[in-house]
């Protein structure tokens, strides 16, 4: 200790422990996992939380599962209060509503952590199971017109207790979905990454002390927050206001995200009241997935370094109305949100950089969505693949937009061909830049993917979900729209289909080929003559 508080050195020291955690975390869970959506796409985040609930520390992979995170630890500390906790619990959650979650694939895994018979914090994992039953294969279809459609929902309740597995909850789980055997493998690695951050916390408890523990964390919060209210201190004071557009509706509706910023005091506040009502399909964004969008493309274009801690989050303000696109109620459903976070995060970046020009970002291009199912001859098992597909960054007033890649709040790798081909009975027979799809300008939007899938089951049925088919990434100062996404039946064949942008259950047949091409990001100024 110093004479103004804990040494800012240990204080380091110990916020550095808390991430590498998180990222141990990450790896064991990753190493352990059965489903190749999480064993090799990564599409899973840990997180650490302290005995008030108040994040730590967040392991790199997805910002879009911190509102999980955050939400599931709120939500089994509200059910299970802190004198009813025993050393070796923990808890599963998935439903947006009752759950803290923010679709129902994102399975959380919540763990109270004990130190001398006191409880000084909680770990925390999601996973996307890619199915965890419902009316479509993968549990995700913006297709979906509740949220009883869209899988097993599941408040929080007790998957171990004092340190021995609730067998009966993973029965209940796994029954629930179409490839049962990855479903209790996969909780089984959430219970082991847990327990990885259950120990090292407890030993840096052990090593400072929790008087001095509990000091250096409370002084990293509040240097997470003198520093990010430093960056809002450079935007000058002022109001701003931003629409974006998921694609309409089948009748042509437009469908209107709308935010206002308002800088004063050191402090941002996004009011996103004037959005459009909640839809009557699963492309609306939970609350929790909101708040997670929201502060991503802060981080990213204010101060991309800055811890991902309680003392940053708690600088934003967000008013979402209930009853919106951005914050829908009970049952709509909201599977597919990741995508229209992709739009989302658009509208903020775009409010930001008319408050901060020097930071401005043209529209971008989300990922795509397509889920193969059936029966694999093979093996005589059902399968299921979910993959999400890279868009692209928008260009900036310095550089080119960054081409395949996953936009903002969105993370998770491409999953490889050769993990793919091994898994599943399809064969990907291009993977390549879509070059042509990034707006031109002064500096190029990012460019997007083309892959080709050719089916080998007889039984493969598949499901898509797609943004900015029709409403493009838009370019800013001059610069050219980004290219719209495209999803093709056996392209360059007499049988070429183009296919909606949302389906489900699409019956094909072995040798039929798959193609998606994923939208572009936009331009920024003219593009020189």
């Amino acid at each position: 200790m110093t004479a103004t508080g804990p040494d800012p050195i240990t204080t380091e020291v110990i916020g550095s422990a808390l991430f590498a955690i998180t990222e141990e975390m990450s790896g064991a869970l990753m190493r352990t996992a059965y489903s190749p959506n999480i064993r090799e796409r990564g599409d899973c985040s840990t997180g650490l939380f302290d005995a008030q609930g108040r994040v730590l520390a967040q392991s790199q992979r997805l910002p879009l599962h911190m509102g999980s995170l955050l939400g599931s630890v709120r939500a089994a500390h509200e059910r299970f209060p802190a004198e009813t906790l025993r050393p070796g619990d923990m808890f599963v959650a998935n439903d947006p509503y009752h759950g803290g979650g923010s679709h129902l694939p994102d399975v959380n895994v919540v763990a109270p952590i004990f130190s001398g018979g006191r409880l000084i914090g909680y770990a925390a994992s999601t996973a996307h199971h890619s199915d965890v039953g419902g009316t479509v294969a993968g549990s995700e279809s913006a297709d979906c017109r509740e949220v009883f459609q869209e899988g097993l929902r599941l408040p929080p309740v007790k998957l171990v207790d004092a340190g021995r597995v609730v067998e009966d909850v993973i029965a209940i789980v796994s029954l629930n979905s179409r490839v049962p055997g990855d479903r209790g493998g996969d909780l089984r690695a959430q219970i082991a990454a847990n327990r990885v951050g259950q120990e090292r916390l407890a030993e840096l408890d052990r090593r400072y002390g929790p008087d001095l523990l509990q000091d250096c964390v409370d002084a990293l919060l509040q240097a997470t927050e003198r520093r990010i209210r430093a960056r809002y201190a450079e935007i000058g004071p002022g109001s701003h206001e931003h629409d974006e557009y998921l694609d309409p509706l089948p009748d042509g509706t437009p469908l209107r995200i709308h935010v206002r910023l308002e800088v004063r005091d050191g402090r941002l506040s996004f009011d996103f009241t004037g959005s459009g009502r909640q839809l009557p399909y699963a492309r609306n964004i939970p609350y929790h997935a909101l708040a997670a969008t929201v502060f991503c493309v802060v981080k990213t274009l204010l101060d991309p370094a800055i811890a991902t801690n309680d003392g940053f989050y708690r600088s934003v303000e967000i008013v979402a109305p209930e009853g919106t696109i951005v914050h829908p109620v009970e049952p709509a459903p909201v599977g597919a949100r990741a995508l229209s976070c992709g739009v989302l995060a658009d509208a903020i970046a775009g409010v930001l950089s008319l408050a901060a020009p020097d930071r401005m970002v043209a529209g971008s291009g989300p990922h795509q969505l397509v889920v193969f199912a059936g029966l694999d001859e093979r093996t005589d098992d059902y399968f299921v693949n979910y993959e999400t597909i890279a868009g692209a960054l928008g260009a900036t007033a310095v550089h080119d937009g960054l081409d395949a890649v996953r936009v903002y709040a969105s993370g998770a790798a491409n999953l490889p061909v050769e993990a793919l081909e091994r898994a599943f009975p399809l064969r990907v027979e291009r993977y390549e830049l879509r070059d042509g799809s990034g707006g031109d300008g002064q500096r190029r939007g990012g460019r997007g993917i083309r892959r080709d899938y050719r089916i080998l089951s007889d039984t493969a049925q598949i499901s898509l979900t797609g943004e900015r088919h029709v409403e493009p990434a838009r370019g800013v100062h001059g610069g050219e729209d980004g290219a719209p996404g495209h999803f093709v039946l056996n392209p360059g064949e007499e049988t070429e289909t183009e296919l909606p942008r949302i389906a489900r259950d699409v019956l094909l047949h072995a040798g039929d080929v798959l193609r998606v091409e994923t939208p572009g990001g936009a331009g920024y100024g003219e593009a020189p003559r």
